[in-house]
């Protein structure tokens, strides 16, 4: 399997799963898109992930690379047909390439919070051995407004009806974080972006509070990243 990664900012990689990338001895080849890197010929590679970024999916004046990574997300997942997962700003990329809608997310969801499976996300083979109600590291301001057409809603919280989603029966996406590592939040808390949406929403305290809450949850967020990626790997090998 060779896996291709779109990222946004250096610090927002696969995190966690790249422990079991390189436990299944599986070859994968980061994008840095912000830095200027092309984007390959997709026909190369099994599987595609995209990660977040301090940038919103309207912001195509100040990133204009924004452009050709839609247009690449929407071949890959209707014309490929290939497997796909999105996490946070590529949540939102998928919905925005495929005809969906993002927009302000008030109040931002920034913490450690409840995300629920939906029954078709009980039922989703991506989700499969996950808890119905499971705490997950969130940092957006922005969310999903309307799903495409064809897309099946996962999972919810009280403040975000589409925190997962599939669309079609190869592509998947969350709002929230499956790749949080014990140093992510440190990462991230130094961009700005980030840091100054942490403070609005937590308050002086915020990187703080953050961390411990994460570091409390760290176990749970590691079993779910494996079991998710396990899951991940059987659909792509189910489909292969």
């Amino acid at each position: 399997m060779k896996l291709l990664v779109f990222q946004h900012v250096s610090c927002e990689h696969p995190g966690s799963l790249r422990r079991f990338l390189k436990r299944d001895g599986i070859e994968w080849t980061a994008v840095e898109l912000d830095a200027g890197d092309p984007i390959p010929e997709l026909s190369g590679f099994d599987a595609l992930w995209v990660m977040g970024g301090p940038m919103d999916v309207w912001d195509v004046k100040e990133n204009p690379w924004l452009i050709a990574e839609k247009r690449a997300i929407r071949t890959w997942v209707r014309d490929l047909k290939k497997p796909f997962l999105g996490l946070c700003l590529g949540h939102q990329l998928l919905a925005d390439a495929l005809g969906g809608t993002c927009g302000p997310q008030r109040p931002a969801e920034i913490g450690v919070l409840d995300v629920n499976l939906s029954e078709a996300g009980r039922a989703d083979p991506l989700m499969q051995g996950l808890p119905r109600r499971q705490k997950c590291l969130q940092w957006h301001s922005v969310q999903v407004a309307q799903a495409p057409e064809e897309a099946t809603i996962l999972a919810t919280s009280p403040e975000c009806s589409v925190q997962a989603m599939r669309v079609g029966s190869n592509a998947w996406s969350m709002q929230y974080h499956v790749e949080v590592e014990p140093d992510t939040v440190d990462n991230w808390a130094a961009i700005p972006a980030y840091h100054a949406a942490l403070i609005a929403s937590l308050g002086p305290n915020g990187v703080e509070e953050m961390r411990s809450a994460a570091e409390a949850a760290m176990d749970d967020f590691l079993r779910a990243a494996e079991r998710l990626f396990d899951n991940f790997m059987a659909i792509y090998g189910a489909s292969a």
